[in-house]
């Protein structure tokens, strides 16, 4: 395997570059971070004022302009122009990496549409750092970022991924941490394990581990610490029991055969529920008290 060791490459002309940014600990930002921010002409960042002192702390200068979720459309133009002219340009957000529920998309989808360089510039994001402290699967899971701030909508999105067999990565806000813990309660199972992570990475970082019920419980008591920053990791919906997906599958196979021929009724049941095409044409004969010879 071929690694670049070096830092000392040149920031290229007419190159976005995408460059992650601390989630709380300054010591977090890369070494090729620092070089790409001291090296382009423009900074484009969510919000100025606070990117500018994670700049001076850096000791870095370069010229700044916002780019945030009202204006990044209509900033995404004069972005392209500055690149066009062979300007080089760093895109940042308040923490972490761009996009990754942060504004930075429409850039981005722009300039890879006009044919001209993104170069990322890996670090950290707080969904991996939370996934990888929850005690979950990491295998598969899914990023929901942050789910509606309304009960009603929020309590339809997490219906929608009731079923979803692999772990789901969510942020949220402290003022709406107990009634989304709450919601998954109610629509997930309050059984169901999960973590909930708190200022990740800076002095008060906090690490929660339990089932749904117990972490609503906790941050809904009196004098919980329900500020800084939240990522919540809950767990992958179980497989149902083989007895249930029998009695769904039969279930299914009886309406079908009342309305279809035998091999037309295996064939949808196959593909609604994804099962093996022969076990349910054998099952199917079973159920329908017929024989391979007389269909």
């Amino acid at each position: 395997m071929d690694y670049t060791l070096s830092i000392d490459e040149s920031v290229r002309p007419g190159t976005l570059y995408v460059v992650a940014t601390p989630i709380g600990n300054l010591g977090d930002i890369s070494a090729r971070a620092v070089h790409v921010l001291h090296g382009v002409d423009h900074i484009a960042a969510e919000d100025t004022r606070h990117s500018a002192r994670l700049l001076a702390h850096l000791g870095i200068t370069t010229a700044l302009s916002s780019v945030h979720e009202h204006n990044e459309r209509a900033r995404s133009a004069a972005i392209l122009g500055w690149l066009g002219e062979g300007k080089s340009v760093a895109l940042i957000s308040d923490a972490g990496t761009p996009m990754i529920s942060d504004p930075g998309y429409p850039l981005v989808n722009a300039a890879v549409a006009t044919g001209l360089p993104v170069v990322v510039v890996p670090g950290p994001t707080a969904l991996v750092t939370a996934l990888c402290a929850s005690g979950l699967p990491t295998d598969r899971f899914v990023f929901e970022g942050f789910l509606p701030a309304r009960g009603g909508p929020r309590r339809q999105r997490l219906q929608a991924l009731a079923r979803l067999d692999v772990t789901r990565v969510f942020y949220e806000a402290p003022h709406r941490i107990v009634a989304a813990l709450g919601d998954m309660v109610d629509v997930l199972g309050g059984e169901r394990r999960a973590s909930v992570a708190r200022e990740l990475t800076k002095r008060h970082e906090s690490l929660y581990h339990g089932s749904l019920a117990e972490l609503h419980e906790k941050f809904s008591a009196p004098g919980a610490e329900r500020r800084g920053e939240f990522v919540i990791c809950v767990a992958g919906a179980s497989a149902p029991p083989l007895d249930r997906i029998e009695i769904e599958t039969d279930t299914l196979l009886e309406k079908l055969l009342g309305i279809l021929p035998l091999r037309q009724a295996v064939d949808t049941a196959a593909g609604i529920s994804g099962l093996r095409r022969n076990a349910l044409y054998q099952r199917a004969l079973e159920l329908s008290g017929d024989t391979p010879a007389s269909e």
